[in-house]
């Protein structure tokens, strides 16, 4: 089996790697536009599938994992930050408070696809402007999902507290994608 790791994530690509799997990195270019009637713990998954299926057909033997997370807070999501006032804006929001971070897998063969997603919970201590400035300069988000990365600065002196894989909030739960791919044959 050939595994194929549709994403450009450093972070994604270090955790498959830390999980024992070889793969190939594989670009797909996919509009990530959700309809409007979709239910927030819905939308992660949905995503995650869109890419799956925007990918070319998978000959017999390969694995196509895909991945997308979604910050939400009061209903809302948080996608990934336009620019620096925008991320300066959403990490105001997220200061001080619990908001829930969504990742939907997709794992696709040939004749079979698995989609599953998993969901934690992460409480903010309050961030200051002057906190979040720093953050938001030195760390630049703006391929994050709610302006953040809990593996840098932001998530390891404000985080107070979170329930759930924080694997998952990094962008991919490595115990689904193991689980599922451990069930694919030759892998």
């Amino acid at each position: 089996m050939k595994l194929l790791l549709a994403s450009q994530s450093p972070r994604r690509k270090e955790l498959l790697s830390s999980l024992g799997f070889e793969f190939e990195v594989v670009k797909i270019d996919c509009e990530e536009i959700l309809p409007k009637d979709i239910t927030i713990p819905s939308a992660a998954a949905y995503l995650s599938e869109l890419k799956a299926n925007t990918f070319r057909p998978l000959q017999a033997g390969e694995v196509l994992l895909t991945a997308d997370t979604v910050v939400a807070i009061n209903n809302q999501i948080l996608g990934k930050p336009k620019d620096e006032a925008h991320a300066y804006e959403m990490l105001q929001n997220l200061s001080g408070k619990t908001h829930q971070v969504y990742t939907g897998i997709t794992i696709k063969t040939s004749d079979k696809t698995f989609t599953e997603t998993d969901v934690a919970d992460v409480t903010f201590d309050t961030i200051t402007d002057e906190e979040i400035k720093f953050y938001v300069q030195k760390y630049k988000p703006f391929d994050k999902a709610g302006s953040y990365g809990i593996q840098e600065w932001l998530g390891m002196a404000k985080i107070k507290n979170m329930k759930g894989s924080f694997y998952t909030i990094m962008g991919l739960p490595t115990h689904l994608v193991y689980r599922i791919l451990k069930e694919i044959p030759n892998i």
